[in-house]
């Protein structure tokens, strides 16, 4: 059984992964392929997914029975005695780095404006249309 997740791509690449698996929620595809089908269609996936997001899960002969790739997510494969286990990144895009205090500049200040920057960037990524 394999399963393949896709976040912000093309139509196209949806398309062309209807030739082989079963799209059963808008990105969620599942389907019962061979280990080749799956190896080319994973390289199909990277080649064309553009700046989305691509996570195939598929059973394999291990001791979880099953194995996963990841592209273009925060989320990333760590192994961890023999299990294969996701490690998030802890530190959002949309925060800046604080940049070091001088002496012209107190502490409340810095800090003023780095939260007003974040809240600014979060209101960013958070807009459904983007100006153009």
């Amino acid at each position: 059984m394999t399963t393949v997740v896709l976040t912000a791509v093309p139509l196209g690449l949806r398309g062309h992964l209807t030739r082989w698996l079963l799209e059963i929620s808008p990105g969620v595809f599942v389907g019962n392929i061979s280990a080749r089908v799956r190896e080319l269609m994973w390289q199909r996936i990277i080649e064309f997914v553009a700046e989305g997001r691509a996570i195939m899960v598929y059973t394999a002969r291990n001791e979880q029975r099953l194995a996963f790739k990841v592209h273009g997510h925060d989320w990333t494969p760590v192994d961890y005695d023999g299990l294969t286990l996701m490690r998030r990144m802890t530190t959002p895009d949309y925060v800046t780095a604080t940049p070091a205090p001088t002496a012209m500049t107190t502490r409340s200040t810095s800090q003023a404006e780095h939260q007003s920057e974040t809240v600014w960037r979060r209101r960013v990524a958070r807009r459904k249309f983007k100006p153009k």
